[in-house]
């Protein structure tokens, strides 16, 4: 009988375990995304730094939205490599220029000053409705302290996300916020995949396929023309176009890369064709955002990406 209690009294410390666990792991993850938790919490558990909890959440991926095998992804937490993004005030009124400021962070608390250059800034800044509409792509300036402004404009309300995308002692790192604006938000529900699409500046984009396999490295091929006629696009951060992907639910950040010209450098849109790579980490729906550069003027377009 003492040993019947034993047994017992050993499985509910081994629950009592897991259970801290999943707690843990449901503070570190963002309220709206799907499985998580009322609000990040500022409290590690025993033993265990919050960087480094997050960082672990990073690199095993996210269960959201029913997704197929797990592969790492970024942007799903405000802390990673051992830096974190600080907002000084996320809450924003709706369709009105404000001054946005942020900073980021080290393990010893102070504010980091040396970034690398990637696609030719030090930092890029991507802003996006949780539905994936109100997508901006922008490049704030970093004051002597080390904190980051720029103006931003979000028209509608509800609850955007923000991601910092910067390269820090040669070290990719993609660090994610939300931001707020009170309102009744009309969300809108994803469109459905399209082969076509066009610009804000009246540019056709074509994508050659729509749908990708999990896991595999994929081939994103676009063709801008006007008046169906190919048009060469201008080089845009050190390449023919820029290419952000966001995975539907929890707003993961995919980082893709500009595919070589047959010169060895990355391709500049040579006859209205921009080629990027990217490996998808799960199934699911994904919001498709180029950028791209004609006459001096920036172009966007966005696409709906099916990954099976």
């Amino acid at each position: 009988m003492n040993s019947v209690a034993a047994k017992l009294a050993g499985f509910a410390a081994a629950l009592a375990v897991l259970f801290g666990v999943g707690a843990l792991a449901g503070g570190l993850l963002d309220a709206s995304a799907p499985g998580g938790d009322a609000a990040a919490s500022d409290a590690p558990a025993h033993g265990t730094s919050k960087d480094d909890a997050m960082q672990t959440m990073n690199q095993t991926g996210s269960e959201a939205g029913g997704h197929g095998a797990q592969m790492p992804v970024r942007g799903l937490a405000v802390a990673e490599n051992g830096l974190r993004v600080v907002v000084d005030d996320p809450e924003l009124k709706r369709n009105e220029t404000e001054r946005l400021r942020f900073r980021i962070v080290g393990r010893d608390g102070e504010t980091v000053r040396d970034f690398d250059v990637e696609h030719t800034k030090r930092m890029h800044l991507i802003v996006a409705r949780r539905d994936l509409t109100g997508f901006q792509h922008l490049h704030p300036t970093m004051d002597a302290d080390g904190t980051w402004t720029t103006n931003l404009r979000l028209r509608d309300a509800g609850s955007y996300r923000l991601f910092a995308d910067f390269s820090h002692d040669e070290e990719p790192t993609t660090l994610a916020a939300d931001l707020r604006v009170d309102g009744r938000a009309d969300l809108q529900a994803l469109p459905a995949p399209a082969g076509t699409a066009t610009s804000d500046g009246g540019y056709e984009v074509a994508l050659d396929r729509t749908t990708a396999t999990a896991g595999e490295e994929s081939e994103l091929r676009f063709t801008v023309t006007k008046d169906g006629l190919p048009v060469k696009t201008e080089p845009y951060l050190g390449a023919g176009g820029h290419l952000v992907a966001l995975r539907e639910g929890d707003l993961a950040f995919l980082h893709v890369h500009p595919m070589e010209d047959a010169h060895g450098g990355e391709a500049a849109g040579g006859e209205g064709s921009i080629g990027f790579e990217s490996t998808f980490p799960t199934t699911g729906s994904y919001r498709l955002f180029l950028q791209f550069k004609i006459d001096g003027r920036i172009q966007t377009v966005a696409f709906t990406q099916e990954v099976r």
